[in-house]
């Protein structure tokens, strides 16, 4: 059985989706990440035949929804991310599952991403059986999903420079050093700018997460934000 993998922050103010405000508020933009991670959460919960991982960075006692994120994360496994780096920081989050779960293979997602379904979800899992590696690229040049049917290869990250235009294209090289047969994922647009998710919620417009979004620009100015 799989392992899906969810790399998250705590949607505390001021310290998740900095680059929202403005239009947002620090409290807004928590609060869109908030919605963003139970959104998520949901999906992988609908995932059929995998087991859920919590990687998070962060005290969810202290975020916006902690009620509701304890909830959505009954039953699943929830670790602390270690590490100075996000490359750091994944590689850890890898080992550790691979320790806890030997030799399952490992999906890991974001919270950057609320658009994934469960049957995208199901459709990744099921190329990760036929494969070293997974990989989807995200729009910005990074990734929002990595696959690894060994968990133990996820060290390589430790290697690859994170949040640059080439994240992704460095990523497929470093798989393509240990010599991993990886196959591509759709790509996404990850949610890091007001733009990004006025463009991600139109996708999704039923969410928790669009519905975040449009509370912001319903206490905008008229024209001052799109």
């Amino acid at each position: 059985m799989t392992v899906l993998l969810v790399m998250a922050k705590a949607p505390v103010p001021g310290a998740v989706k900095t680059r929202l405000c403005p239009p947002a508020t620090p409290g807004q933009a928590a609060r869109i990440a908030a919605a963003a991670l139970r959104d998520t959460l949901d999906a992988v919960r609908a995932t059929p035949g995998v087991t859920p991982v919590l990687a998070c960075a962060g005290q969810l006692i202290e975020a916006e929804d902690a009620a509701g994120l304890t909830a959505a994360l009954a039953g699943w496994a929830v670790l602390e991310q270690r590490g100075s780096g996000l490359g750091d920081r994944l590689a850890n989050a890898y080992s550790e599952v691979a320790a806890a779960y030997p030799g399952r293979p490992v999906l890991q997602i974001g919270m950057d991403t609320p658009q994934v379904t469960a049957a995208g979800l199901a459709a990744a899992v099921r190329r990760l059986g036929t494969a070293d590696a997974v990989l989807g690229r995200a729009r910005d040049g990074g990734w929002w999903s990595l696959g690894l049917r060994d968990a133990r290869h996820g060290g390589l990250l430790r290697g690859v420079p994170m949040s640059t235009p080439d994240t992704g294209r460095d990523t497929w090289a470093a798989l393509a050093g240990r010599r991993l047969r990886t196959v591509a994922l759709p790509v996404l647009r990850d949610v890091d700018e007001w733009p990004d998710a006025l463009v991600v919620a139109a996708e999704v417009p039923e969410g928790r997460f669009a519905r975040q979004v449009a509370a912001v620009r319903l206490a905008l100015v008229p024209g001052q934000w799109p």
